[in-house]
């Protein structure tokens, strides 16, 4: 147990020096750093949405350079395709003339990838990023490519802005750990950013974490126990998602059609096995469970005709389901 507590304060160390070296460049922003990071230390990938000019590409630089790991950007556009995203065969030629192919790595060969505004890219060229982001490894050509360990990638989209989009396919978005809103800066965060950005110094962050140690923190994520009763009302959250579950509130059965996958149930249990170390704990309790709920199934729930129609928020849809879902029952089998 003495190991375990050195292991869990040494992370809680670890991760508020991380996150101090992020905030020398990124203003404000509190909750979508942490987001990102419990997604990361997870092993998941993070979808944000907000309007351009929020620093959405700085953060992903930062997060790079304080990691010392390799970062890449793939502008999504409507005539990207497939091979821009996960590299393609060239033709070679040796010494002696004889020619051959030869695999050039594309921009998904990196450890933290930026996809920029995902959405104006074909559908086609969307699922590229499929097997990256649930294999960690593409096919090209017939043959299969390992990424780089870890492998995490940030996309974006922008809320407002719909032509010339290709809306996320339900598949896609499902492989996204959390997806996260990104706020507009407050009166003094603007302030501060001003200050910044349009002096004479720019700040940068320096590595803080090497990579053999950010794999060892991702590693003790998965060792934290979970209670069987906290698994429990894990399972019935996610539950409360599904019309036809018998679990729902009564705003779920009016507006959703379609609830969320098992990879919510297994989002919310990592990133609240990472929210339990933050908190040097090497247990999970239900608040971390909660904290975690928004980011894990805001993007899960498919509303239904009267949904859409009446602009339902998923999230007011997970507020319901939070207070619905009690804490207080005992593990039970659900038929």
């Amino acid at each position: 147990m003495a190991t375990a507590e050195r292991d869990t304060q040494l992370f809680k160390s670890d991760y508020e020096k991380l996150k101090a070296e992020i905030h020398k460049v990124i203003v404000g922003q509190e909750p979508i750093v942490d987001g990102v990071l419990r997604a990361m230390l997870a092993g998941g990938h993070v979808l944000l949405e907000g309007v351009p000019g929020l620093g959405k590409t700085l953060l992903v630089r930062t997060l790079s350079d304080a990691l010392t790991l390799d970062a890449g950007r793939i502008q999504f556009t409507p005539d990207l395709m497939p091979a821009d995203v996960v590299g393609t065969n060239i033709i070679t030629e040796d010494e002696s003339g004889r020619r051959g192919f030869e695999f050039q790595n594309g921009p998904v060969f990196t450890n933290v990838l930026l996809a920029d505004e995902i959405n104006r890219a074909t559908p086609k060229t969307q699922s590229a990023l499929l097997e990256a982001m649930q294999e960690q490894r593409v096919t090209a050509g017939g043959s299969t490519y390992t990424l780089p360990a870890p492998f995490f990638t940030m996309a974006t989209q922008n809320p407002l802005e719909q032509e010339g989009t290709y809306p996320l396919p339900e598949a896609q978005l499902d492989r996204f750990m959390f997806k996260l809103l990104v706020p507009f800066p407050t009166r003094e965060e603007l302030g501060e950013i001003m200050d910044r950005t349009t002096g004479a110094t720019e700040t940068s962050a320096s590595s803080v974490i090497e990579e053999q140690r950010l794999k060892e923190m991702m590693s003790l994520v998965r060792e934290i126990p979970i209670a069987g009763h906290v698994q429990d009302y894990i399972v019935r959250l996610v539950l409360a998602t599904h019309p036809e579950s018998g679990f729902a509130p009564d705003s779920v059965l009016r507006y959703v059609r379609i609830g969320s996958s098992p990879r919510g149930a297994q989002a919310m249990t990592l990133t609240a096995k990472v929210s339990a170390l933050m908190s040097g704990r090497f247990n999970v309790a239900f608040e971390d469970v909660k904290n975690n709920a928004h980011a894990a199934l805001r993007h899960r729930m498919i509303l239904n005709f009267e949904g859409e129609a009446e602009n339902i928020s998923t999230d007011a849809l997970v507020d319901d389901i939070l207070g619905f879902v009690k804490t207080d029952l005992k593990v039970q089998s659900v038929s």
